[in-house]
């Protein structure tokens, strides 16, 4: 069982349309795990990059708490709109499913997010979850969806999960640095680790940058 998430950039072009052929592919890939026996749980971002461009709205709709709260709640119909297509188009049924930090802190919440993940799976769908960010405040917030992706893996009882990214790994210094080097394994997160890593987001439509992956992946190494 694998949890993939997917970031803003790639799934959302500059001008904020959808990125529909590199999506294909990467559906493409999850009708082949699904085609092997592996169940698939897909934790999508990009609903505010969408529903920021369809409102004409500032800074990619990260302007202020209301932009990205309105801009979530048109984006994610047609994030949902987007995935049952595309997962449709290879005969696989997508769910949706929006989900807040209290909604994984809460033990009995936790527990009817768990059954509902397995009951999704066991009927053949392929759950796409987010944060649902028209709802959420700063103070119950997630923040990013690599952190929420390794949450989600613990809730669908996961084997693994997959970041998928506009960068290509994580390097020892800013990427933009032409001294940076790309570190190919890492065995542990520790303080020489993380302070290899930035929290903005080089796209400008995502958050959390490479630091949300280290603390996605020592969530999910904890687990």
């Amino acid at each position: 069982r694998l949890v993939v998430k997917v970031g803003s950039a790639l799934l959302v072009s500059r001008d904020g349309t959808p990125r529909r052929k590199w999506l294909a592919t990467l559906v493409a890939e999850i009708a082949s795990a699904r085609g092997r026996g592996q169940d698939v749980v897909v934790v999508s971002s990009g609903a505010i990059a969408l529903g920021a461009a369809r409102l004409v709205l500032p800074k990619g709709g990260r302007a202020d708490l209301a932009d990205a709260q309105a801009a979530a709640a048109v984006g994610q119909i047609a994030l949902a709109e987007l995935w049952s297509e595309l997962l449709g188009g290879h005969g696989l049924t997508a769910a949706q499913l929006l989900l807040t930090l209290e909604d994984l802190e809460d033990r009995r919440r936790y527990l009817n997010a768990t059954a509902t993940l397995g009951r999704l799976l066991k009927a053949g769908a392929v759950p796409v979850v987010n944060e649902n960010d028209s709802v959420a405040t700063q103070e119950i917030r997630f923040g990013d969806n690599d952190r929420l992706a390794a949450r989600v893996a613990q809730v669908a009882r996961a084997d693994a999960v997959l970041l998928l990214s506009d960068v290509d790994g994580l390097y020892d210094r800013s990427p933009a640095d032409p001294a940076a080097q790309r570190v190919p394994v890492v065995r542990g997160i520790n303080a020489e680790i993380h302070a290899m890593a930035t929290g903005s987001s080089g796209s400008g439509m995502g958050s959390g940058g490479m630091t949300s992956k280290l603390q996605a992946a020592e969530i999910a190494e904890r687990a």
